[in-house]
């Protein structure tokens, strides 16, 4: 932390793939005298390589961001690395793993002028003890979990999407498909389709192989919905899942799909 006048200055930076929600977090964080903002970023890997650049004491770290998210972005950067972070999210259904990744604290969006006040000077006061420490050190001393998060040890088990103006918590499990969007994905669950702001791949690494299978660029099964799988010319298959949805099995996903099924092609 810098010195300026009678408090340490903090050195911020923002992270968020929403420009209206950097904007907002700019103007509270301007509104403070000890506070320098270090820069902004829209996405999770630029966050990676400032977080590494420009040494902040805290970061204001959006959750879900497309590809790489606000977990991974701590998980890439490391416990020896990643200073104090306060997660920004939409959902209150994170907090609890923010918590247990290290956050020092979580707002939720929109977000709250008098909930932000506080929440600075709660990193205040916690900075303030480690003054003689780097921050990464109040980071590793809070939970110390981080270096138990390594990238496939953990899956999600449950889904926050939108569901016109309802935010609905959708069980894994009840997926039967996943499809892609471009920067979108659809899940197919139940009769019913959810559209999230996530691309494909990401997705793909935060799903269960033991539950779900990658057989298409474009899609991904629960395995438990696979009803039949129907031989095509040039390697390919046709997956025929539990409620009739015909999907094709491309051939360059064909010898790992089958080792996760538990057949041979």
């Amino acid at each position: 932390m810098a010195h300026g006048g009678d408090r340490p200055r903090l050195r911020v930076l923002i992270v968020d793939d929403e420009p209206l929600a950097r904007e907002g977090l700019r103007r509270l964080l301007a509104q403070e005298k000890d506070i320098v903002i270090v820069g902004e970023c829209g996405d999770g890997v630029t966050a990676v390589a400032a977080v590494t650049a420009k040494r902040p004491d805290l970061v204001f770290l959006d959750i879900q961001m497309p590809e790489m998210d606000g977990f991974d972005v701590l998980r890439t950067v490391g416990a020896g690395t990643m200073p104090a972070v306060v997660f920004v999210t939409e959902y209150d259904a994170y907090a609890l793993r923010a918590f247990e990744v290290h956050a020092v604290d979580y707002l939720l969006k929109p977000v709250d002028p008098q909930k932000f006040s506080a929440s600075l000077d709660h990193v205040r006061t916690l900075l303030r003890r480690h003054v003689k420490r780097a921050p990464k050190a109040l980071v590793r001393s809070q939970v110390e979990l981080l270096s138990d998060f390594p990238a496939g040890k953990q899956y999600l088990n449950r889904l926050v999407v939108k569901s016109g103006r309802r935010v609905v918590i959708l069980q894994t499990s009840l997926v039967d498909w996943v499809e892609a969007n471009g920067d979108y994905v659809t899940y197919h669950a139940q009769g019913k389709k959810y559209l999230v702001r996530e691309k494909i791949g990401s997705i793909e690494h935060k799903l269960n192989p033991a539950q779900f299978v990658r057989i298409h660029r474009s899609s991904i099964v629960n395995i438990e919905r696979i009803r039949e799988l129907e031989p095509r010319s040039h390697g390919e298959h046709t997956v025929i899942l539990a409620d009739g949805t015909r999907l094709t099995l491309s051939r360059g996903y064909r010898e790992t799909a089958f080792r996760q099924i538990g057949g041979s092609p």
